[in-house]
């Protein structure tokens, strides 16, 4: 009788444990966003909570911080340099964020076509945004030169006896300062709306066409509505941008002549930085800021209901 030898089945391979592999990819996964997480908290959530707490106190970096309470809210209302900011920079965003917007539209829909020659056209609108604002400014302020400028140049030339003084004078330096920043964004912008452009489908012009709608009834009756969330997210970002200008201001006219140009952001850096009055400094600074986030909500609210309707 034949005898059965019968092998023991190999161990099967140890399974490692479950536990430490979840930690490992939890770990792995923060390693990835630590970095950024830990810049954010650094420079934006940490100075903006301080500024928050400074904003009730009385500090000028060498002497103790003293609790004020509202002061300097109070003192605001009657701060002429407030009023005078915060009138220039509402004015700043009333000319900035309609002309940015309209420019960046219309060079979007010329530019939204398959003609010779577009790529170049594209890349020349989209340049200035990416060219360096203080040679942005030094060129603009050439431009807009009272007695030698090219711009007054023209406008002489094509009759106009007393051109604009422009940045040398209190009426025209906002203006001026308003073209340079519709200049300088719109192409960053218009890439946008031509993204927003190539995604509405060809058959509704057609169906259009076949209608017998014309170009500005196929624009207000298609394109407009297809691209309201462009535009809704294109003019947040507009009012942000608006009313925390500094940079373009400082270097075209440092806030003149006289207080012509002062906006609210550059009278922040003026109290706090040069006059050494942070609390006071940080006050203006959380004003600024809401009003930018009332602005914004009423945007989304105006917004979520065009979608509802």
């Amino acid at each position: 009788m034949a005898q059965v030898i019968t092998r023991p089945a190999p161990a099967a391979p140890r399974a490692r444990p479950r536990g430490r592999r979840a930690w490992r990819d939890i770990l792995v996964g923060w390693s990835f966003i630590l970095p950024n997480f830990a810049g954010f908290l650094l420079f934006t959530i940490i100075p903006m909570l301080t500024a928050f707490a400074l904003a009730f106190l009385k500090w000028d970096s060498y002497s103790d911080p003293e609790w004020v309470g509202l002061d300097n809210f109070a003192r605001m209302l009657g701060d002429e340099n407030f009023h005078v900011a915060l009138r220039n920079t509402l004015f700043y965003a009333a000319g900035h964020i309609p002309l940015t917007l309209a420019a960046a539209l219309g060079l979007a829909i010329a530019l939204n076509r398959k003609l010779r020659g577009v790529p170049f056209f594209r890349t020349a609108a989209f340049f200035p945004y990416i060219t360096s604002l203080v040679a942005v400014a030094v060129v603009w302020n050439m431009l807009f030169n009272p007695t030698a400028g090219p711009i007054n140049q023209v406008l002489e030339a094509i009759g106009v006896s007393q051109p604009p003084r422009w940045v040398a004078s209190k009426d025209w330096a906002m203006p001026a300062v308003v073209i340079t920043s519709v200049w300088r964004d719109m192409g960053y912008y218009m890439v946008l709306y031509l993204a927003g452009l190539q995604t509405i489908p060809k058959e509704y012009y057609e169906a259009a066409r076949v209608d017998g709608a014309n170009a500005w009834q196929r624009f207000w009756g298609i394109t407009v509505p297809s691209l309201r969330p462009t535009t809704f997210f294109v003019a947040v970002m507009l009012t942000i941008q608006s009313f925390k200008v500094l940079d373009l201001i400082v270097v075209m006219t440092d806030g003149g002549p006289g207080r012509s140009t002062l906006v609210l952001a550059q009278l922040v850096y003026r109290e706090g930085i040069t006059e050494g009055r942070f609390g006071y400094s940080s006050a203006i600074a959380l004003v600024l800021f809401l009003i930018v986030l009332t602005v914004t909500v009423v945007q989304f609210r105006i917004n979520e209901r065009r979608s509802a309707s």
